[in-house]
């Protein structure tokens, strides 16, 4: 009798142990789902951007000459062909972080490559719609850029109010049907905003302390200007989902309306060894203290997101 009873106790200790680490699994496992990078992105049979787009930047608001160089600069890396880039940039590039973007248009069977360049740039520094603005006003000041063969970038300066900024955006983007020479057209067009007094915890992190979270000290910004490398962190990634998703029906998991796309799908991630607070092993330049991940045209250097790589269903950085 006492032998049979030792077995009986051992028999559900045994099970004890066994549905601990199932649970203990399933914790794992479950945990490993929420994380973006485990995530495929869908493709939802929409076209991609292709061919030579122009990339216009509208700058709305007051923006010094020297802010406005460091986003044109950023948009003339983005080509490894750049006529502005040296013969021998220095790598990790921007151009070599763009081409990640790539691995989407082999998944979908394009036949025609994709060469973004800087197109024009228009000033409105008399604030022509205010200094509060709705989607509808963005997408009005979008459309003084080209209609066709286009990505309109709308950049809103520090003292404007536009919907859903600092609260649940930093930018966004979308397209507009126009119609061109009896054709319906459709551009695509980027809003990002200056986040710099209104919410850099927010908009710019991690060149400035943020909002919530893991507190750490701010790292010093590679173009000194915590608001305009803000604006090219957020800009970078919006590229990215525009092109691979824009006009809704591209690359993205969860919903059309507020989908995870190519970089918006790795928050927060800029190096390897990332996690919430802290952005990666990054590069420090050793004579400003700057922390980046690219170099770009003219000597600049940039700190630029993830982007998630379909092929690996992981979030790649480029350091």
């Amino acid at each position: 009798m006492a032998s049979h009873y030792y077995f009986v106790i051992m028999v559900q200790l045994l099970a004890l142990i066994s549905l601990f680490n199932v649970c203990f699994a399933s914790r794992k496992l479950n945990g490993l789902v929420e994380e973006p990078q485990t995530q495929l992105l869908r493709y939802h049979n929409g076209a991609l951007l292709n061919g030579r787009i122009a990339v216009n930047l509208i700058w709305y608001g007051k923006f010094k000459p020297s802010q406005r160089t460091i986003v044109a600069d950023f948009i003339t890396s983005l080509s490894a062909a750049s006529p502005t880039a040296k013969p021998a940039l220095s790598q990790p590039s921007v151009a070599t972080w763009w081409k990640a973007t790539e691995k989407y248009y082999h998944l979908a069977n394009s036949k025609t490559p994709l060469s973004l360049y800087l197109g024009r740039q228009i000033i409105d520094d008399k604030y022509s719609l205010g200094k509060s603005l709705s989607e509808k006003k963005i997408i009005q000041l979008a459309s003084n850029g080209d209609q066709k063969n286009a990505i309109n970038v709308v950049l809103t300066a520090s003292d404007v109010a536009v919907d859903g900024f600092c609260f649940n955006r930093c930018g966004t983007h979308g397209s507009k049907s126009t119609p061109v020479k009896g054709k319906n057209n459709k551009f695509a067009y980027i809003w990002v905003g200056n986040s710099e007094t209104q919410c850099p915890g927010y908009c710019a992190w991690p060149f400035h302390q943020p909002i919530y979270g893991p507190q750490s000290p701010p790292l010093v910004a590679p173009n000194n200007d915590v608001g305009l490398d803000g604006m090219v962190m957020s800009l970078s990634g919006l590229l990215a989902g525009t092109v691979t998703n824009p006009f809704g029906n591209g690359f993205y998991q969860g919903t059309s309306e507020a989908p995870l796309e190519a970089a918006s799908a790795c928050p927060g991630v800029y190096a390897k060894g990332a996690y919430p607070g802290y952005a990666g092993d990054l590069l420090v330049d050793p004579t400003t203290g700057a922390s980046y991940n690219a170099h770009g045209a003219n000597g600049r250097k940039y700190l630029l997101p993830a982007i998630y790589d379909p092929s690996t269903s992981k979030c790649s950085t480029l350091v």
